[in-house]
């Protein structure tokens, strides 16, 4: 599904970039905005921006999409989704916080989560789900995206690896190294493909993983969750995806793995 990153209008966020680079440089990046533990996840995550900093970015965000695309009058559509919403975000625990559920015109089959509970499914999703459980699938997943603070994590990733490869620059430059811009670009394309990619891919499967357990608690059927992206990979036909190495997203045979073993831990025979 489509990563707040790409809707986000940075300018928001005030960060000195000069300190980012001094704090690489002496080893101390991270605490500027510190390694936090999820508990959700079980593991520790860089949050170099605070929730209120995303809520913000996703305010101005979300105001531009809702000016740029067009709101469903199809209102069985708003209603499943609006319906199924209030369920899982129950399970999530994040009841406490205002959730809005928007449906949006467009065939294609993608739906989106921003901090501050602001939920944009497109008319073409609802054409790859057979019943609500499915809809919980692809719902459950974007919610657990805000659980588990992925956007946030994610955005403070890039700045980390931007920052990184400014001061290599910077260190190649001032050092007069023969080839200098071909070793950054070479250091760039590292940075992507085995940091940036891998952890996104890693947001996907975390999410739904959490998304699983979220329909399991709101008593809807996970294993739903498998029907639908084994439609998905159907309907895909012969148009291959790239390669997942060079992919934000895991490919649907590797889904479609970890969500079966994730349902047998939760007692489910698939």
């Amino acid at each position: 599904m489509t990563s707040l990153i790409e809707f986000l209008d940075t300018k928001p966020i005030e960060m000195n970039r000069r300190q980012l680079v001094k704090g690489l440089a002496a080893g101390y990046i991270v605490a500027l905005g510190g390694c936090v533990q999820n508990q959700q996840l079980g593991r520790q995550q860089l949050l170099l921006v605070s929730e209120a900093q995303m809520t913000q970015l996703s305010a101005s965000a979300w105001n531009q999409i809702r000016q740029k695309q067009k709101v469903s009058t199809n209102q069985t559509l708003s209603r499943r989704l609006n319906t199924v919403g209030p369920k899982l975000v129950q399970a999530a625990g994040l009841q406490n916080q205002p959730w809005e559920y928007t449906v949006f015109q467009g065939d294609e089959a993608n739906a989106f989560v921003l901090p501050g509970g602001k939920v944009g499914f497109y008319e073409g999703i609802f054409k790859r789900m057979e019943n609500d459980d499915q809809l919980a699938t692809v719902l459950g997943h974007e919610i657990a995206h805000v659980a588990a603070r992925h956007s946030a994590e994610r955005y403070s990733q890039q700045v980390a690896a931007g920052t990184a490869m400014q001061a290599a620059q910077i260190g190649l430059q001032s050092g007069d190294v023969t080839g200098a811009s071909q070793i950054a670009a070479i250091l760039g394309a590292g940075v992507q493909f085995g940091i940036l990619l891998p952890y996104s891919r890693t947001h996907e499967l975390e999410a739904d993983r959490l998304g699983v357990t979220y329909m399991h608690q709101a008593g809807f059927d996970p294993r739903q969750s498998l029907r639908f992206w084994q439609n998905m990979t159907a309907q895909r036909g012969n148009q291959a995806p790239p390669p997942e190495f060079m992919s934000t997203h895991p490919s649907d045979q590797t889904r479609i793995s970890a969500l079966r073993q994730h349902l047998t831990a939760l007692g489910y025979q698939v």
